[in-house]
This record gives C-alpha cells, structure tokens and sequence, in this order.
C-alpha cells in the first residue's frame, strides 16, 4: 500500500502502511511548513534557563524571555518563552495582534483586564492555564507586595509580537 494525498485535498493525508513512509512524508510537511532545509535533523531540542533571550519584544512593566525561537536557532511554527512581573507592577497596555497566548502560571496571582476601556478582568493563580485571544487588548497586574508571578507562554507564530499602546488608551 502506498502513500498518498486522500481525495483532491492535499492536506489531508492517508494512513500510510510503513512508518519509514510516513516519516518521510511527515518530514516534506515539515520542510514546507517551517523552512527547514532537508538536511536539517529531526531532533529534540532542550533549552536551559541560562540560554533564554531577553531579546524579544517587551512590554513595560513586565519582563519576556524566549526559550523556543528561531532566534535562539530553534525551527517552530511555535513561540515560546517566560513572563515575570515583579510585586506591585503592571504591564503597559498591549495586543498581540494575530497571535492567540495559551499561558500556564508557574507562581503567583495574575490580575488580568481587557475589553474596550480595561473592563473586564479575571484572576489567575499558580497552576492556572489562561487563553488570551488574538488582538485582545489587556494588561496584566501583581497586586502582591511580595510575590512575583511568572507564566510559561506559547505564542500560536513563531514570531513573537506584541503591540504598546499608549497608556490613555482607556481613559
């Protein structure tokens, strides 16, 4: 049995009867997918605390590190990295234009507002997961005087983006 594209949708794809096929043929979408060279490797890549970058796009009050980017040599469709911010900051107000945030908080609380003029909120707490949607605009809060509170971030692009805007945006 071989391997082929099911019906006249290419991006559906048939049970292949070989796994070496199939890798194969998972490897092509890959290559087409990512922009890998076909002699890039498969292969696991694990990024230690002491290799994330600070030199991603930021917001004020808060400070991002990227842990998995094509800056730091890493091939994803996927961004991801940490967020901090320290005891008594806020973020500046900002969007992440097409991007959809899964986040999953690591320690602290996390007092988050969006909407129109910063009207809706929701708290988030350690072991939380949160989904922030495409182009919401929000910011985040550390009402503790003590505490920081830091996510793990997944970004749906692999290139982070992040859009400030002015402060009296919701005045």
């Amino acid at each position: 049995m071989g391997f082929g594209f099911a019906g006249t949708n290419p991006h559906r794809l048939e049970a292949c009867a070989t796994r070496p096929v199939r890798e194969v043929q998972l490897r092509a979408l890959l290559y087409i997918e990512l922009g890998m060279s076909k002699n890039d490797p498969l292969s696991i890549s694990v990024v230690h605390p002491e290799q994330f970058s600070e030199g991603t796009s930021q917001t004020p009050g808060s400070l991002r590190r990227a842990a998995i980017s094509g800056d730091l040599g890493i091939h994803s469709a996927l961004w991801g990295g940490t967020f901090l911010v320290e005891p008594g900051a806020q973020t500046g107000i900002h969007h992440h234009g097409l991007q959809e945030t899964i986040a999953y908080v690591l320690e602290g609380e996390s007092y988050i507002q969006w909407g129109e003029r910063g009207e809706h909120s929701v708290t988030a707490r350690a072991r939380d997961f949160l989904h922030v949607p495409a182009w919401l605009v929000h910011r985040e809060i550390n009402r503790s005087k003590s505490t920081p509170f830091r996510w793990v971030v997944i970004r749906s692009t692999s290139e982070p983006i992040v859009v400030n805007l002015p402060e009296d945006t919701w005045k």
